[in-house]
């Protein structure tokens, strides 16, 4: 179901997700009263959701719409504006699943290829997540059950473990020890369904982030990384905000990738520094994790602690590998908690990574790590 003002925009989604295999438009409506008295009769799986409407607006409709179908998928649609970023982040927490960034005006709707691949991959891996929920549980085949074994350290060969032969397989999560060393600093990326999951992480980690540094890449554009950080600086109450060029980094402090910028640390003067840049698209992000990660690898080496939470795509694998060649660790969350098992499940099927872990235990782990325990 498509819900948007603007016929012109409206029908555009429309024919894009028409022309695309195995989807179906089965409304394209104006407002939020109109999608809440189609629902029964269309039934749809996700719904694009505008924020600004005439009639009824999009946060207004949104707590309609799950109550009349709680397992509905639903993707806001918001220029970047102040406002309609504080309205998006606001909408997660109601139950949308994701937001899409709109481009300002019609004639820029019309030629962005970048929102036509944003909006089409979301509907995709978000509404086939739903459709894996809602079907029957997969037969656990009780001669080749999935396993999660231990991966030798980064300096011996990847999979250089001896093992059950009867266990190797496709299904296999290899897993590495964790270092010796306590980690100093906290990275973590995300993506789809990030603040969210971040919010419920950081928001416990208070004793870490007195402690260290925790630099955090969230898929999102400019305007909504500075909302996300005010957000986050209340789930927290730690002093959140988006890096600065140039500027040391320091414990005490959570650094947020701006929205439409690469942040890097670099050591400047012996001391390790933020630095942001506009280089191209990484993994077809910017922000991307991967230039956080393999910068972190170059200068902390071994103290570090990376953690890839829910999100599409791959980005952090490459940054990952890196951190783990220099002798750090990586935990990922798991499938069953990820709203999408892109980035985590990537870095786990690469075998780089120490534990995966459902959200609710992530935090715990972070702070005994950083408090000294082994695992």
């Amino acid at each position: 179901m498509v819900v948007d003002d603007a016929v012109v925009v409206r029908g555009l989604i429309a024919r894009w997700v028409e022309a695309e295999p195995g989807l179906e438009v089965v409304a394209a409506l104006r407002s939020g009263r109109d999608a809440i008295a189609q629902m029964e009769h269309a039934d749809p799986d996700v719904v694009i959701l505008d924020v600004d409407m005439p009639d009824m607006d999009g946060i207004t409709a949104l707590p309609r719409l799950l109550a009349a179908k709680p397992n509905l998928v639903v993707i806001m649609a918001s220029t970047l504006t102040r406002r309609n970023a504080e309205i998006s982040l606001r909408a997660l927490a109601l139950g949308a699943a994701d937001y899409v960034p709109k481009p300002e005006t019609t004639r820029e709707v019309t030629t962005s290829e970048s929102f036509r691949r944003d909006l089409v991959d979301k509907i995709r891996a978000l509404g086939s997540g739903r459709k894996r929920a809602l079907g029957p549980p997969a037969a656990v085949p009780v001669t080749a059950p999935a396993v999660i074994r231990p991966v030798a350290p980064a300096s011996e060969p990847p999979y250089a473990v001896s093992s059950d032969p009867a266990v190797d397989g496709d299904d296999a999560i290899k897993l590495r020890p964790f270092p010796p060393i306590s980690p100093r600093v906290l990275l973590v990326g995300a993506s789809t369904g990030g603040p969210q999951a971040l919010n419920a992480v950081v928001g416990k980690l208070n004793r870490v982030i007195d402690e260290a540094p925790v630099l955090i890449v969230q898929h999102m554009p400019p305007t909504f990384t500075t909302i996300f950080a005010e957000h986050l600086s209340r789930a927290s109450g730690r002093i959140a905000r988006e890096g600065v060029d140039g500027e040391l980094v320091r414990a005490g402090q959570i650094y947020i990738a701006p929205g439409g910028r690469h942040m890097r640390v670099e050591r400047r003067a012996g001391q390790a520094t933020i630095a942001i840049d506009d280089g191209p698209l990484v993994n077809f992000c910017k922000p991307s994790v991967d230039p956080l990660f393999a910068s972190a690898a170059d200068v902390w080496g071994a103290k570090c602690l990376a953690v890839v939470l829910t999100g599409m795509g791959c980005d952090g694998t490459n940054g990952a590998a890196a951190l783990v060649s220099a002798g750090s660790a990586v935990i990922a969350q798991d499938e069953a908690s990820s709203v999408v098992w892109g980035m985590p499940g990537s870095v786990t099927n690469a075998g780089l990574c120490s534990s995966v872990l459902p959200l609710d235990r992530i935090a715990p782990t972070v702070i005994r790590l950083f408090s000294g325990s082994r695992m």
